[in-house]
């Protein structure tokens, strides 16, 4: 409740003075609001986005520019002055910049561009000649620096002038004459430390660093293994290009989070909010899915047009039908998951598969037994109560429960070994999830289901 009358309050005091036509007291106002309200207000009322962010002081716009949604982003720049937007884009760090521009058209990230700064636009270019999702994309050359041979009284001065542009202080990092990295030292080591110390005597050469080539999800792994608010980016001579920052590495986890999300309910990931994509886009993003997921269900057809004298003869099997599928289908979806999710959080490996393969078949096995005996025991309380399922209502339980035993343990082990397999032949494992597991496993369990029934019922209902 408090956050609304905030707001409300931000939205009157706003509409007053821009009434009064005062921009220096705009401004002033503006530039003295909590980032995070700006931004959360922008996001409720986008048509005033881009007057306010054109009316804050520029380093003031650029830190709520930074945290809008990428369709907000893309309304202010196409509606701001070309001056302001250069001055915007230019102010930006190299990291968000790439980050937003790498969304945007060719055409339209090509005449932006043209103004940056030329040293922006040197920055920036390089940034995007690294591959998607690599860890270039996301490296900002503005970081603190300084020689072995300085003071700590000399690196203070060296942050007092620099620091201000930098992405962090908390890290500092040691480079030799030829730019290669040294080590990286906390501020706080600099700061415990006599201001006569040389650097040299600080360092002990024990660092991590990323390469701009290395995957920006495995290094979020590297960041929460480290407990690292930054890491250096170096090439493969060590010459340190830029540095990555742990607000990046959270946006990359949130981003990987959602697509994953998105495939495991069987559509593709869409690249922005769910509201903004165009309705023919969102259908082409869904639409093959389901075509696959459709094809793969006519097999299912199939499974039981084999076996319609089977049918035909023991109607009852076609009740327990949906209970059958249903359960392959949710132990598989189950299994799935656990694992996609423990994959992701670096918990286990492809190498892992026989261990994982061993835990899945006894898991698949008790809680197949404890279906099955369910099933069972509603085929002979439907006998005794309601007298169902006719005079060998037994023989027909036991196909049911065994069934049921044979198609859970089926469906876990799919599910637990197809993200492996899809993960060692270099595609998303969570492409295998929900959808595709759950049809995979249907027809399959069919058949297990009608092959159990024709074995135990053969000669006496068949």
């Amino acid at each position: 409740m408090s956050t609304e009358l905030n707001q409300q309050t931000l939205r009157d005091e706003f509409n007053r003075i821009r009434e009064e036509q005062d921009p220096v007291s705009l401004r002033a106002f503006l530039d003295d609001q909590n980032i995070s309200d700006i931004a959360e207000w922008l996001d409720d009322e986008t048509e005033v986005a881009t007057e306010i962010i054109a009316s804050m002081s520029m380093h003031r716009a650029v830190s709520v520019f930074k945290i809008l949604d990428l369709s907000l982003q893309k309304q202010v720049i196409r509606e701001l002055l070309p001056s302001i937007t250069a001055n915007l884009l230019n102010e930006l760090p190299a990291d968000d910049r790439t980050d937003f521009l790498e969304e945007l058209p060719s055409n339209v990230v090509r005449e932006l561009i043209k103004l940056l700064e030329p040293e922006e636009r040197k920055i920036t270019l390089s940034l995007l000649g690294y591959p998607e999702n690599s860890i270039g994309r996301l490296m900002t050359p503005d970081y603190v620096y300084v020689y072995p041979h300085n003071t700590i009284e000399e690196v203070f001065a060296t942050i007092r002038k620099y620091g201000k542009d930098s992405e962090t202080i908390n890290v500092i990092y040691i480079i030799n004459e030829k730019g290669e990295l040294i080590d990286d030292i906390r501020i706080r080591d600099i700061i415990l430390n006599e201001p006569n110390k040389r650097i040299s005597e600080l360092i002990d050469g024990r660092f991590i660093a990323l390469h701009p080539e290395d995957d920006q999800e495995s290094a979020s792994e590297i960041f929460k293994m480290n407990n690292r608010v930054a890491l250096p980016v170096i090439s493969r001579s060590n010459k340190l290009l830029g540095i990555v920052t742990i607000d990046d590495i959270l946006w990359v986890a949130q981003e990987e989070f959602s697509e994953d999300m998105q495939k495991m309910g069987g559509t593709e990931a869409l690249d922005e909010p769910y509201l903004d994509v165009p309705l023919f886009k969102l259908y082409k993003k869904r639409i093959v899915w389901l075509l696959i997921l459709f094809v793969g269900e006519t097999m299912t057809i199939a499974a039981m047009s084999g076996f319609q004298k089977t049918l035909e003869h023991v109607l009852v099997l076609s009740t327990f039908i949906p209970l059958i599928i249903s359960s392959g289908g949710n132990s598989g979806s189950q299994a799935a998951t656990l694992i996609i999710q423990a994959m992701a959080l670096g918990e286990i490996t492809v190498k892992d598969w026989w261990t994982i393969a061993r835990r899945e078949i006894q898991s698949g096995l008790i809680m197949g037994l404890t279906l099955g005996l369910i099933g069972y025991l509603i085929v002979i309380g439907g006998h005794q109560f309601f007298d169902l399922f006719g005079e060998h209502y037994s023989q027909v339980g036991l196909a049911i429960g065994i069934s049921l035993i044979g198609v859970v343990l089926w469906g876990t082990m799919m599910g637990s070994m197809l993200p492996l397999l899809l993960k060692r032949l270099g595609a998303d494992p969570a492409t295998s999830s929900t959808p595709f597991i759950a049809t995979l496993v249907d027809v399959t369990g069919l058949l297990i289901y009608f092959g159990t029934a024709y074995w135990l019922l053969r000669g006496i209902l068949l």
